[in-house]
């Protein structure tokens, strides 16, 4: 049998001092704290104002905004067969508040697939607007004459889009714009025929719509809220206006949402394992990091209050042509005043980079908190991993104003907690049970709150 010098005895024949594997036994071993793979930078919840929330809830108090209905349409599908859902007929806003079950079940069943090949034309420019288009897929191309003959881009056309709504109205027109397919699309057709046979057979869905058209619109500014009246440049005295500030009657409360778990340690374990490093502090640092992982998992994807659940439809966009370019951020950027910070998966920021790249743009950096980050048009582009990047592929941008005195996105938490050891953040002692468990109860409060829609915008369904 043959001994290796590195690992034999003091008593091996070869040797003439300590082995290290011998020595090593005597010696104290440097150590590191506990390390911890999913910390992350949690941008949101650095760069979010945390607003102090008592009691729990928050309300937001708006002014009265009139809105007929502009929301996105869903569909169910079996095999390659999608229909629309009848009840989401409603978010089209002339059908908004339709009670007749039936009538909305007969359009329904009116509408014909089609399947649409990149480069189709829908719609034509000038041409008799002639039916009802819900997008189930795809993106489309909306494309308008300019001012001076040329054609100007009015966006990007997608899922649970819809177009062509004023075939509902004794008047229909022609079409404004130039429909175009950019990808293979998935569109449910309702032609105009149809339409008009379903409302010779429904009384209450004539009613509704003839109602819809004659109702008197209240005077309201062009984001939709109830109008302040005023005179000026006027001469002389003329009778002046009255008027008064209308609050929504029901504003959003939003409630503080809670992340908990309960920590075990062994009483044997903390008794007599806490040198050199406290079991019991080590336990609970990693602890509090992975809740405070989740509750940025929670203020971004949380279907209550989640910011890319909560973003305003007419503040959500679409890529042109699939990745996210230059064009694409600028559109993002400018449908807020004051646009602070944009939020995207690593990957998603990687595809910007691309894409500048291949137009020649180098986008700039700016400094946040110290750390030098990726800057469009001097707006800081975040990295958080949050944001998920979906099986097709596509993921989204998030942008946003911040602040209560900018009217933007704040966050929320309550401070002042009994045991508490980070704000909003708790542990407290719950016992040893009779196996010499030692239980904490560790909780984080907090919630987010989007206080105007043109808060918080998102470019959806980027390719990354």
């Amino acid at each position: 049998m043959t001994t290796h010098p590195e690992t034999a005895g003091t008593t091996g024949p070869d040797r003439s001092s300590l082995a290290t594997a011998a020595a090593r036994n005597l010696a104290t071993t440097t150590k590191t704290p506990p390390q911890m793979q999913g910390i992350s930078p949690r941008w949101l919840l650095r760069v979010l104002p945390w607003i102090e929330t008592t009691g729990g809830t928050y309300r937001v108090n708006r002014r009265l905004t009139h809105t007929l209905g502009d929301g996105h349409v869903e569909f169910v599908s079996t095999g390659a067969d999608i229909r629309v859902i009848p009840a989401e007929l409603r978010e089209i806003p002339l059908l908004r508040g339709l009670s007749d079950e039936a009538a909305l079940r007969t359009l329904a069943d009116s509408f014909v697939q089609r399947e649409v090949d990149a480069g189709d034309t829908l719609t034509t420019r000038g041409e008799p607007a002639s039916e009802l288009l819900l997008v189930a897929h795809g993106r489309l191309d909306k494309r308008a004459a300019g001012k001076y003959d040329d054609e100007i881009s009015l966006g990007v056309v997608a899922d649970g889009d819809h177009v062509g709504d004023q075939i509902l109205t004794p008047d229909p027109g022609t079409w404004a714009y130039t429909l175009t397919a950019t990808t293979r699309c998935t569109v449910l057709a309702l032609p105009r025929e149809a339409f008009r046979q379903a409302a010779e057979r429904s009384g209450t869905l004539r009613a509704h719509l003839d109602s819809v058209v004659s109702r008197a619109v209240p005077r309201q500014n062009r984001r939709g809220e109830a109008d302040i009246l005023f005179a000026s440049g006027h001469e002389g005295e003329p009778e002046l206006p009255g008027t008064f500030v209308d609050y929504e009657l029901s504003p959003r409360e939003y409630e503080l949402s809670v992340a908990q778990t309960v920590l075990r340690v062994h009483t044997r374990v903390a008794d007599l394992y806490n040198q050199p490093m406290n079991q019991v502090e080590e336990q609970l640092r990693l602890t509090v990091e992975a809740l405070r992982e989740r509750q940025e998992h929670e203020m971004v994807n949380n279907r209550e209050f989640g910011l890319l659940h909560n973003a305003d439809l007419s503040q959500r966009i679409h890529a042109r042509y699939g990745p996210p370019t230059p064009d694409d951020l600028d559109e993002l950027i400018s449908r807020r005043r004051k646009t602070r910070y944009m939020l995207a998966h690593p990957k998603t920021i990687a595809a910007v980079g691309r894409e500048c790249s291949s137009r020649g743009v180098y986008p700039g950096e700016t400094t946040v908190e110290g750390s030098r980050v990726l800057a469009w048009r001097g707006v800081p582009l975040l990295p958080c991993d949050k944001i998920p990047v979906r099986d097709d592929g596509t993921s989204s941008i998030l942008a946003m104003r911040v602040g209560q005195e900018n009217q933007g996105v704040v966050g929320l938490h309550q401070t002042g907690l009994p045991d508490e050891i980070q704000p909003s953040l708790n542990v407290r002692f719950m016992g040893i049970d009779d196996k010499a468990l030692v239980s904490y109860l560790v909780s984080a409060y907090f919630s987010a709150a989007v206080l105007v829609p043109d808060a918080l915008g998102i470019l959806e369904d980027v390719e990354v």
